[in-house]
């Protein structure tokens, strides 16, 4: 017997996840074990080094994730709880189907993954790639129809990432291309497929308060810290992490003033847009990540942070209005403009920065990369069939290609997925709205006690 509209969505959440995380269970009681302890001093100590030179940058990108990207979603005003909780909750999700995925491609010996801090870290670094996508549908899509996206987004963005790095050798220590751009643009798609030609105005809702703005501002002070821990976490501790964190802060550092000159020169009596700051104070960080561990001069860093963050500014004031109204595209938090638009500069940049770069110069340089992102020394310094400095730069270009084109093709099929009834999307009126999600004891926000329920019920309904 069929289950009544206003009960089947409210226990499809739960079952969901219930669902999975109850399969994953019985997936690591299985195949899933931690390596041996090894008796022997030496090999104690290297995983010892292992584990005290990671564990502090892995300390760091949690903090970004969860508290500074958390944030910085935190601009719409009436959907805080909201963002801070998908986000969370995303996070942790992803992450474990991240781990189950790469385990079985990667990991999967004799019947056993052995688990470590390393392949942790990796899948993090996947799951990052469904947080950046979920800001394109923001307050416009449910719980489910996120975790749904997620569940379709992990494969997608590892088959990407093992075709851009492992086939083609792709140079990209920060992910800038791995990461940002297919989750940049993963997320159009989703977002265009999902919501098809409709042009709505702006909703009431939609519009920050300024302490909703100054949360979000705070999310971006917390990334802008800690960024140059998850750009140079996957170097080769020595010279290559050193070059990796200085160019980070460098591009960083000229990024964030860059906004403030941009945004002042574009608005009305030289004040500053807030949502300028939240973004283009990070896209220096964003550029710089697939160049970040190469040789090259302390200007060039600053150069490409202060170009990114001009790209982006003049994004939010031209770019997204345009899109919105030539291509009715959404993108909630803008993340064109923070990751897409920075990601294919920074793809150009590492184009020319191997076309210029000596041999001396890139032949010097120890291994930089995890397996995982390439490994920058055997790619520069003559790879069998690499074709020297113009085949590794036709690699890289070729790389943004295979990123853009994978991304929009998995995300237009994940956002038609996403339009299925049962998937219980939010009507327009209530999008943006924690209490569609949350018990919120808001006595002058809700006249009576059963108004929010109400609402509930009524929006669930019109969904079945």
């Amino acid at each position: 017997m069929a289950m009544p509209p206003s009960t089947y969505p409210r226990c499809l959440l739960p079952l969901f996840l219930g669902l999975f995380q109850g399969t994953l269970l019985l997936f690591f009681a299985l195949f899933v074990t931690y390596d041996e302890a090894s008796a022997q001093a030496e090999d104690t100590n290297l995983v010892a080094n292992r584990v005290y030179s990671t564990f502090p940058f892995f300390q760091d990108i949690q903090v970004m994730l969860v508290v500074g990207l958390g944030l910085l979603l935190t601009f719409l005003p009436r959907y805080g709880f909201s963002a801070l909780t998908h986000n969370f909750l995303l996070l942790n999700f992803s992450m474990q189907w991240a781990l189950v995925l790469q385990g079985l491609l990667h990991h999967f010996h004799h019947g056993q993954i052995h688990l470590d801090l390393h392949k942790l870290l990796i899948s993090e670094f996947a799951a990052v790639t469904v947080l950046i996508s979920v800001g394109a549908i923001l307050g416009r899509a449910s719980t489910c129809q996120l975790l749904v996206m997620a569940t379709c987004e992990i494969p997608a963005y590892l088959a990407s990432e093992w075709v851009i790095v492992t086939c083609l050798g792709v140079l990209d220590v920060g992910g800038t291309i791995t990461i940002h751009v297919f989750s940049c643009y993963f997320g159009l798609g989703v977002s265009k497929a999902l919501f098809r030609a409709t042009q709505q105005p702006l909703h009431p809702k939609e519009t920050p308060t300024p302490r909703s703005d100054l949360m979000s501002l705070v999310g971006t002070l917390i990334l802008w810290v800690f960024w140059p821990s998850f750009v140079a976490v996957l170097c080769q501790p020595g010279d290559s992490q050193h070059r990796a964190i200085l160019n980070t802060l460098l591009a960083m550092s000229a990024s964030a003033i860059t906004t403030v000159v941009t945004s002042s020169l574009l608005e009305r009596e030289g004040k500053l847009s807030p949502g300028h700051l939240q973004n283009g104070s990070l896209a220096g960080g964003v550029a710089i990540g697939v160049v970040a561990d190469m040789a090259m001069p302390p200007v060039a860093a600053l150069a490409l942070g202060s170009l990114s963050a001009v790209v982006c500014v003049l994004g939010f004031r031209f770019l997204t209005p345009l899109l919105g109204r030539k291509l009715t595209l959404r993108d909630q938090c803008g993340i064109h403009n923070l990751h897409g638009l920075p990601g294919i500069l920074g793809a150009a940049a590492s184009v020319v920065a191997v076309l210029v770069a000596s041999k001396d110069t890139s032949g010097s340089r120890s291994s930089q990369l995890s397996p995982v992102r390439g490994n920058a020394s055997q790619v520069l310094e003559g790879r069998p069939g690499a074709g020297g400095a113009g085949g590794q730069a036709l690699c890289q270009a070729a790389g943004l290609a295979v990123a853009l084109g994978a991304s929009l093709l998995a995300g237009l099929l994940t956002g038609a997925a996403l339009r299925l009834p049962c998937l219980a999307r939010p009507p327009e009126r209530l999008c943006f709205d924690d209490s569609l999600y949350f018990k919120i004891q808001d006595q002058a926000e809700s006249p009576g006690p059963d108004s929010s329920a109400e609402e509930g019920a009524l929006s669930l309904k019109e969904q079945v």
